[in-house]
């Protein structure tokens, strides 16, 4: 009898304390929903939407690393003082750059709204005023822009240069300048209006501030206006520039033409005035006309043969000529040969030579 209430008494005993502790039991509060990272793919592959926002965002870049060797082309550093006094030396011209591009996106009622930057941070191997090797750090904004609808306000290339397509896929492609004076400095500050129609056809027009020795002296800018045509079997391109600082004016005209799905082909001519200045921010070239001529030929998916041929008035020449090899996906190697001769504005010759170059890049 003793022992069944014992057991009566523990049992009522524990119901009792569970009681009291579900009573008191603590509440835990449910998690707040998650928002993850969704691809946005209105414009492309890459971009996302900014979490919390309809804008669309782009991360991207690359690192690239080039060597440059001889006297042609971008080619090496010639003639630098020996650091033990003992004369004149060559060596190699090196770069190691990483650049980073963010372009962000949204549609509104004006049209898309876009804000795009890219970035450059240098290591470069230079030569100082007493013609000493040196290497240094520099920051270079390439394009820092807002975009609405056709509408572009910021730093960019002049539409001089993009509206036909600047010249070849070589990498020294503007050692007879198509734009940016002589030394092809083409960035500059710019308001534009562009025109994308739905046939392939497409018109612009900006006013720029120019670049360096280049840049507007007054509040009247540089105007530029161009228009292109572009179809399956390659396309047709115009334009034309007037520098507002020597009242000169500089046109270029372009044709492309795909042959078949290995070989594309360019030509382009461009011809300007030379009354008051020899060159301009538009015709960077020597002489009144200059020509540009080359092409692509894909050998698979993975290699490339790039050349291109150039020539002005003045008989500044320039060859050039590379394979592009993807090694992976995303790693490109490009070595790139070149030979130019210039001359003085009066047709005299200075010099010519050979130069290499080789550029590995990791595009992300």
């Amino acid at each position: 009898m003793n022992i069944k209430s014992l057991l009566l008494g523990s049992a009522a005993a524990l119901v009792a304390v569970s009681g009291a502790r579900a009573a008191d039991a603590v509440v835990v509060a449910e998690p707040e929903p998650m928002e993850y990272v969704r691809v946005c793919d209105v414009y492309g592959a890459g971009y996302y939407y900014i979490p919390g926002t309809e804008t669309c965002l782009r991360v991207g870049g690359y690192l690239r690393y080039d060597i440059g060797v001889g006297k042609g082309g971008y080619g090496g550093l010639i003639d630098v003082a020996d650091k033990m006094g003992d004369g004149l030396n060559d060596t190699y011209y090196k770069r190691a750059r990483a650049a980073l591009q963010l372009d962000a996106r949204s549609e509104t009622e004006l049209g898309t709204l876009r804000a795009y930057m890219h970035i450059n941070f240098d290591w470069n191997a230079g030569v100082t005023a007493d013609n000493l090797t040196s290497t240094g750090t520099n920051v270079g904004i390439n394009h820092a822009y807002i975009e609405l609808g056709g509408f572009r306000v910021g730093k960019t290339d002049s539409l001089f240069a993009t509206m036909t397509g600047y010249t070849g896929n070589v990498i020294q492609d503007d050692l007879i300048s198509y734009a940016g004076g002589a030394g092809a400095d083409y960035g500059t500050h710019q308001i534009a209006y562009t025109y994308v129609g739905s046939n392939g056809f497409s018109a612009a027009v900006a006013v720029e501030e120019g670049a360096y020795d280049n840049a507007i002296d007054s509040y009247v800018p540089h105007v530029v206006a161009g228009a292109a045509f572009t179809q399956g079997w390659g396309g047709v391109s115009g334009v034309v520039g007037y520098d507002s600082n020597y009242e000169e004016w500089a046109g270029k005209v372009r044709l492309d033409v795909n042959v078949n799905e290995q070989l594309s082909l360019f030509v382009m001519g461009g011809y300007g005035t030379d009354d008051n200045v020899t060159r301009n921010f538009y015709k960077g070239w020597g002489g009144n006309w200059a020509v540009w001529g080359g092409g692509t030929y894909r050998f698979n998916e993975k290699a490339s043969f790039n050349a291109q041929v150039s020539y002005a008035e003045n008989k500044d020449v320039a060859v050039v000529a590379n394979v592009a090899y993807q090694l992976v996906p995303g790693l490109t190697i490009t070595p790139e040969v070149a030979w130019n001769s210039w001359h003085t504005e009066n047709k005299v010759k200075i010099d010519d030579g050979f130069g290499g170059f080789l550029r590995f890049q990791r595009s992300f």
